[in-house]
């Protein structure tokens, strides 16, 4: 990155050394996986770092914990409160928990239910408040004001910066010959992490932060030296959907990380498709941006073996539905046709027949017969298809065209 940012990290590799051994029996050190498949499409080993499969389901238990183990008796005795959109929420409630601490949690409006649930589970007094999260943040910080509970942020605060960068020890103990680490960002904290770590140690891998394009706060926040909102957030990947960076992240974002890249709504469906049918691994958006960055732009990475942090697993069940269909229709494997035939018995067996012989599965079929612009003799024939690919797509065209079809869109 060419932006250079002041004042000097708040963070050093003690303060996350120390974080670590405070973690131990507490979180997990999550494992490393391999993917032949991204290792083939970018010409060098790629390994995934499976923090979806961390207590609670992502990295934030660390970070949280940390925060809250190092608060005062009286601190403490007040309380917590909290923001998120469901992973900070739920590591702040079982860390809460684990450390004998009363923990208030305030989510937006239309944070997902498993989410809200699982947060409750963890002892934590739940709040629908705001429709993003920094509306959310911000009746966190008025409860806190009011009732002298502790306000644990999800990511602007030295603590959770430290805890969330024992991620990093962990990765170049499983992986010491690693020269590039993807991660995504939303206000910055795990990035940040991640890199005072990795930088004291080794500074010649590369760290790169990763967000939706839709939400991304930190490019234009880089180039003028400090950070600015983005009007109205837009992105499937709510972990990572912040309108703002933190002050402290980014200082050290700005000065450590090599680069801030962004990948589309496609690209983030489509590898969640990836991680779920080729690594068997359930990955929400926001933990999958990493992954889309190596589909989008997979010849930036041939230098050497890459590491993507899967930063969490906690998706909707009805989100992952649409999100699926999504990244296989992004991937070629949904076919939507509209053509018309004539309006006669048999000619939609006709049909049907064809696109049996290049082996394309119907999904769904609707007939208009009212549009103005038909024959008197026409209908016109909509179809879904589920198909191999984009060539096996091609294909299915074709073979309409070759037996007559006017394939209209």
């Amino acid at each position: 990155m060419n932006y250079r940012v002041q004042p000097v990290p708040q963070v050093i590799l003690d303060d996350v050394r120390g974080a670590q051994k405070m973690l131990s029996g507490v979180s997990r050190v999550t494992p490393m996986e391999g993917s032949r498949h991204l290792s083939a499409l970018v010409g060098a080993p790629v390994h995934l770092k499976c923090e979806n499969l961390q207590r609670t389901g992502s990295f934030k238990l660390r970070g949280a914990y940390v925060r809250i183990a190092g608060l005062r008796p009286e601190q403490r005795a007040a309380g917590v409160v909290a923001a998120s959109a469901g992973n900070h929420a739920q590591g702040v409630a079982l860390a809460s928990s684990l450390l004998g601490v009363r923990s208030t949690v305030f989510m937006p409006v239309g944070a997902p239910l498993p989410k809200v649930a699982a947060t409750r589970e963890y002892g934590a007094e739940v709040r629908l408040e705001g429709q993003v999260v920094d509306e959310t943040l911000a009746a966190a910080q008025e409860h806190a004001d009011r009732t002298g509970a502790v306000f644990i942020h999800p990511f602007d605060h030295r603590d959770i910066i430290a805890g969330q960068g024992t991620v990093g020890l962990e990765v170049l103990e499983q992986c010491p010959e690693v020269r590039t680490i993807l991660v995504g960002v939303g206000g910055g904290g795990l990035a940040a992490g991640i890199a005072v770590a990795i930088k004291a140690l080794r500074p010649d891998v590369q760290v790169i932060g990763v967000q939706a394009a839709g939400a991304a706060a930190y490019p234009p926040s880089l180039k003028v030296g400090h950070p600015v909102s983005v009007d109205r957030p837009a992105t499937m990947a709510d972990g990572i959907k912040v309108g703002r960076p933190g002050d402290v992240p980014f200082a050290i974002i700005g000065e450590l990380l090599d680069d801030v890249r962004t990948v589309s709504e496609d690209a983030l469906s489509s590898a969640l498709l990836l991680c779920l049918e080729r690594a068997k691994l359930v990955v929400e958006p926001a933990g999958c941006a990493p992954v889309a960055a190596l589909l989008s732009e997979p010849g930036l990475y041939g230098g050497g073996p890459v590491v993507a942090v899967l930063s969490g697993g906690n998706v909707d069940p009805l989100l992952l539905q649409r999100i699926l269909r999504h990244g296989m229709a992004a991937a070629g494997r949904y076919l939507s046709l509209r053509l018309r035939v004539a309006d006669a018995p048999g000619a939609l067996a006709g049909l049907l027949g064809v696109l049996s012989t290049v082996d394309a599965n119907v999904l769904d079929v609707s007939h208009v017969r009212t549009d103005p612009r038909l024959g008197l003799t026409e209908v016109e024939v909509e179809l879904h298809l589920e198909t191999k690919g984009p060539e096996h797509c091609k294909e299915v065209a074709r073979t309409l065209h070759a037996a007559g079809y006017r394939v209209m869109g």
